[in-house]
């Protein structure tokens, strides 16, 4: 799998995963703001579903970038 991949590959992959990361805590800070401040009981409980949704997928993201940098490591 990435045992074929150069220490720099992994590390670029690295930085991709953390960078998608910040992106899905920004997106989930962003719904858990609108599920306290929505109108609608129903629209906010949405919210709430989808700021943590956001929030699973930035902890993948966190695990693929710890991997591909102790990948880089291992390399080098």
């Amino acid at each position: 799998m990435s045992d074929d991949k150069s220490s720099a590959a992994n590390l670029v992959d690295a930085a991709k995963a953390k960078v998608n990361e910040g992106a899905d805590r920004l997106r989930a800070a962003g719904h858990e703001a609108a599920s306290h401040n929505g109108d609608n009981p129903l629209e906010n409980l949405v919210d709430k579903g989808k700021a943590m949704a956001d929030n699973a997928r930035a902890e993948g993201h966190h695990a693929e970038a710890d991997h591909e940098a102790r990948e880089a490591d291992r390399k080098s």
